[in-house]
């Protein structure tokens, strides 16, 4: 008997048409609060044209411009005897050739790109989650394996860590890394930020990589001991590789987390996306546009990781 295929493009236009529904919805509603939308003000928060203006070191006149496109080099004599080349924009050449000038008085102006406070937020977040999730992996390795570990105090310790980072918010222990032991320690607001996201997210992994081990038979660990392999081998060699085809979607899942964890730095005047969009606001006033604008960054991160991740778990379950 031959098995018809269901058409599926009857359910994808009815997404399509969900999605459709609820853009029209949100236009309507930005429509009855007469929300003026200003998306021309938001390029110049991802990048601008940055004006760096040129200064006359001391007394003296305009002694040659030699003008090469957009560019002027501009000489200039001091009364010692002392030459100033400034080269700077043309358009913006405020002097004659023979002009005095004093000490301090605009040339011109030299114009460059630069990173608008949208640019280096995400910067910062992608190098906060990258760091701080690096260090929460090897904790929550090290944690997860204690909390398997026949010796009562790694036993312990680890369980007591665990429980005690994930039964507290993590804004309470960016406080208290922040203004206690920062302060005790002297450190700076970035390490504090790091070292709380690290311990918060060693905690998840370390419950994360102790369930994954412990999922595996223990018929696998019976068999590499009968090979001659000790503990440590065998975790090494034979546990962990199995365990990690089963903990990656939860480990993609927690970094995920992570990446949006990092706004919760702000409140520690480290300035990343969300804080960066804040101070966008209140500038542009373009509340909807900045705000969609970050949360498509947020996207921009974390749908390539969600992707890589599953294309790695497909890969690594075809190797079973």
């Amino acid at each position: 008997m031959i098995k018809h295929k269901k058409a599926q493009w009857p359910w994808h236009a009815l997404t399509a048409l969900v999605l459709v529904g609820l853009a029209i919805s949100l236009y309507l509603s930005t429509s009855m609060m007469a929300y003026e939308w200003r998306w021309n003000r938001v390029p110049q928060y991802f990048a601008y044209q940055a004006e760096e203006t040129q200064r006359a070191i001391d007394y003296g006149s305009v002694q040659e411009i030699v003008v090469s496109g957009g560019t002027a080099t501009v000489t200039l004599s001091s009364e010692s005897g002392d030459a100033q080349t400034l080269k700077v924009d043309t358009d913006s050449l405020q002097l004659s050739r023979g002009d005095d000038v004093a000490e301090g008085d605009a040339i011109g102006v030299t114009r460059h790109w630069a990173a608008g406070p949208l640019a280096w937020g995400l910067w910062t977040t992608l190098w906060l989650s990258v760091v701080s999730g690096a260090a929460g992996l090897l904790i929550g390795l090290v944690a997860g394996l204690c909390r398997l570990s026949s010796n009562p105090t790694l036993r312990d310790l680890s369980t007591v860590y665990v429980e005690l980072v994930r039964g507290t918010p993590l804004l309470v222990q960016i406080f208290i890394f922040y203004f206690f032991i920062g302060t005790v320690l002297n450190l700076s607001r970035e390490f504090a930020g790091v070292a709380a996201l690290a311990l918060f997210t060693g905690a998840y992994v370390a419950e994360i990589v102790r369930a994954g081990v412990q999922s595996i038979a223990k018929g696998q660990n019976e068999a590499a001991r009968s090979l001659g392999l000790n503990a440590s081998q065998s975790m090494r060699h034979v546990i962990l590789p199995q365990a990690f085809k089963r903990v990656l979607p939860p480990l993609a899942g927690q970094f995920i987390s992570l990446v949006k964890d990092t706004s919760l730095v702000s409140v520690i005047a480290i300035t990343e996306l969300t804080k960066s969009g804040r101070e966008a606001i209140t500038t542009s006033f373009s509340t909807f546009e900045i705000w969609f604008c970050v949360a498509g960054l947020y996207l921009l991160i974390n749908l390539p990781l969600s992707h890589l991740a599953s294309r790695l778990e497909r890969r690594l379950a075809q190797s079973d």
